[in-house]
C-alpha cells in the first residue's frame, strides 16, 4: 500500500490544511503500518506552469521534442507515475482568492496526458480505482444562505479538472479557518471549531473498520 500525500498551502506552520493532511497521513499509517508514503509539497516547491517553451510537449511526438519540451514531458511522466503507484492520494486544498492555489492547477495540468492518464480513443480515464481524499479549507463561510455561497471555485473546479483521468475526489471541508485570527470574525469561532471538530472526526474514521468508527 502506498499513500501519495500532497500539500499546497504556502502558510507553513499556520496552515490548517497542512495540519489536517498530517493528521490524515498519520491515520493512514496507523491503519497500514507496512505501507509507504510519498510526499510532495506544492507550496514549498511549486511545479512549473505549462508555458510556450515546454507546454506543447503533450501535443508533440516525443521524437520531435525540444529540450524544454522534453523536460516538461519527463516531469509529467514522473507526476503521473506518483499517482499510479498510489493506492490513496491525499491532497490539502486551501482556498486562495476563491479558487485553488495555482500550484494545484499546475499539478492538474501536468496530469492531463493522452495515453498516460486517459485513452485518447475511448476517453476512458486511466487513474481510476484509487482513493482520492481532498481536505479543503476555507477562511470564510461559503455554505448555502451565506453572502458568498457559490464563491468557492476550488471545490467546484477540481472534479471537472481531473475528470478525464478517472480520479474522483472525496471532499472533507473545514470552514471559517480565519475566525481565530481575524478580530472581525471572532463571533464565528464556535462555528469554526464545530466545523474543524467534524472534519477531524471524519479524518480519524477514514481508514478504521466500521466497527471501530466513532
Amino acid at each position: 500500500m502506498n499513500l501519495l500525500h500532497i500539500d499546497s498551502s504556502i502558510r507553513g506552520d499556520w496552515s490548517v490544511s497542512r495540519r489536517l493532511t498530517a493528521r490524515a497521513a498519520a491515520a493512514w499509517r496507523s491503519a497500514h503500518p507496512d505501507g509507504t508514503v510519498t510526499y510532495r509539497d506544492l507550496g514549498a516547491e511549486p511545479l512549473p506552469h505549462l508555458d510556450s517553451e515546454g507546454g506543447l510537449a503533450r501535443m508533440t511526438p516525443p521524437e520531435q521534442h525540444t529540450p524544454a519540451q522534453r523536460e516538461s514531458w519527463e516531469l509529467s511522466v514522473r507526476l503521473v507515475d506518483e499517482v499510479k503507484q498510489a493506492d490513496v492520494v491525499l491532497l490539502g486544498l486551501p482556498l486562495y482568492n476563491y479558487g485553488a492555489p495555482s500550484s494545484v492547477k499546475s499539478w492538474v495540468d501536468h496530469l492531463i496526458v493522452a495515453g498516460l492518464t486517459y485513452d485518447p480513443t475511448t476517453q476512458e480515464g486511466l487513474l481510476s480505482g484509487r482513493e482520492f481524499v481532498v481536505l479543503a479549507t476555507r477562511g470564510g463561510g461559503y455554505g448555502e444562505g451565506t453572502p458568498r455561497h457559490g464563491w468557492d471555485h476550488a471545490e467546484q473546479w477540481l472534479p471537472h479538472g481531473l475528470s478525464m483521468t478517472g480520479l474522483e475526489p472525496r471532499f472533507i471541508s473545514t470552514e471559517l479557518t480565519l475566525a481565530p485570527s481575524v478580530p472581525a470574525m471572532a463571533e464565528l469561532i464556535p462555528l469554526h471549531e464545530a466545523s474543524l471538530a467534524a472534519t477531524e472526526k471524519e479524518i480519524d474514521n477514514l481508514w478504521l473498520p466500521a466497527s471501530a468508527q466513532r
